[in-house]
């Protein structure tokens, strides 16, 4: 797999990588397909390994290498690790007040950002989806724009494993905006075309992150610690407590704990 990227342009990796994480959010959104209420104990489950995925790839594939390239600039190497983390919880917190969104099994009465009730549930739940989506697509593209920058502390397989992390903690992603729209009645078709819609924006985001590191290469260590701060704010603010709203509070913690494991295990073995 690594010899066939190394042939690509880096924009044609990080398309491929998140085409892949793209279609495994359509892959749990096609669930609908054969039930119309999911286990809530798996999905908490689900969620929770998504979190420690995601935990684990804003430090291991992300913040550190944020660090190890500051280095070699003239500020202080936690600097641009800082401003970008932060500017990245920013950016989301900013986002996550404008755009109309519903979290997935919350009411119509909970819907945030700027006139919600406007919107239909299907469209609030698959904006909600869709601007989690944004940080895990800016990830992938700049952890292949860092590569083709020729930082010694990127990797092409690091990038890969990063994809093929987000890729699997996308599948309760689309589970979470496909079933619900399954259990109020929508068609099986519409329940998973809305559920798959929220990982278009992957592949869009992760050109922009290649295209701005590869064209302005001193933005690097800070937009990956950005990717790292916008992924952590949304691990924070929905992940971690959407899996814990059905009293599966030690398994989802737990479940979390094995996708931290197996997302360093596959950082640190293959990057």
């Amino acid at each position: 797999m690594v010899d066939f990227f190394s042939t690509l342009n880096p924009v044609t990796q990080a398309l491929i990588g998140t085409l892949f994480t793209w279609g495994m959010t359509a892959l749990g959104a096609a669930l609908v397909f054969t039930t119309k209420t999911m286990n809530l104990k798996l999905f908490d489950g689900m969620l929770g390994f998504a979190g420690g995925v995601m935990i684990a790839a804003s430090f291991w594939s992300l913040l550190s290498p944020a660090l190890s390239m500051a280095e070699s600039g003239t500020l202080p190497v936690w600097l641009p690790a800082a401003i970008g983390f932060l500017l990245g919880g920013v950016f989301l917190w900013g986002v996550d007040k404008i755009v109309p969104h519903l979290h997935p099994n919350s009411s119509l009465e909970d819907a945030e950002g700027l006139h919600p009730k406007r919107k239909r549930r299907s469209t609030l739940l698959v904006l909600a989806i869709t601007l989690h989506n944004i940080p895990e697509g800016l990830a992938v593209g700049v952890a292949f724009g860092a590569v083709a920058a020729g930082f010694p502390s990127a990797s092409l397989s690091g990038a890969i494993a990063l994809a093929i992390g987000i890729g699997i903690q996308n599948f309760p992603e689309g589970v979470a905006v496909s079933m619900p729209l399954r259990r109020e009645g929508m068609s099986r078709r519409k329940s998973f075309l809305y559920g798959q819609f929220s990982g278009m924006v992957e592949p869009i985001a992760a050109v922009i992150g290649v295209l701005a590191v590869t064209l302005i290469e001193p933005l690097l260590p800070f937009a990956l610690s950005f990717a790292a701060g916008a992924m952590i704010f949304v691990v924070v603010e929905e992940v971690i407590p959407g899996s814990q709203e059905n009293g599966n509070k030690d398994f989802a913690s737990m479940c979390l704990m094995i996708g931290f494991t197996i997302m360093m295990i596959l950082d640190v073995a293959l990057g």
